[in-house]
């Protein structure tokens, strides 16, 4: 194996170790997203698994089931898209900003 080989192979290795550890890291962290002007809160982790949803008693319209719906499903997907966020942002420090594909 050449010298320069097994750089690249220790390279890798302090990376992955690296990811390992964001993804811990990660699972620590909380995005908080809401919608209808705070009727419906969603809170997640770095892992993308919801932790709570929040939903203000006003919202809640026997009449009107499709809305509640709607502000519950646009609240996580931008808990969602924080999330996403947060974890490329911190990827481009481990990679300096080297784009991976499949890395998430």
């Amino acid at each position: 194996m050449s010298k320069g080989f097994g750089n690249i192979l220790k390279q890798a290795q302090q990376m992955h170790a690296k990811i390992t550890q964001l993804q811990e890291e990660m699972a620590a962290k909380t995005v908080e997203a809401s919608s209808g002007g705070g009727m419906v809160h969603v809170t997640m982790n770095g892992k993308q698994e919801i932790l709570a949803i929040r939903i203000d008693p006003e919202v809640v319209n026997r009449e009107d089931v499709e809305m509640l719906q709607d502000l519950i499903l646009a609240a996580v997907n931008e808990a969602i898209r924080k999330s996403q966020e947060i974890m490329t942002e911190e990827m481009k420090k481990i990679t300096g900003g080297l784009s991976i594909p499949g890395l998430f």
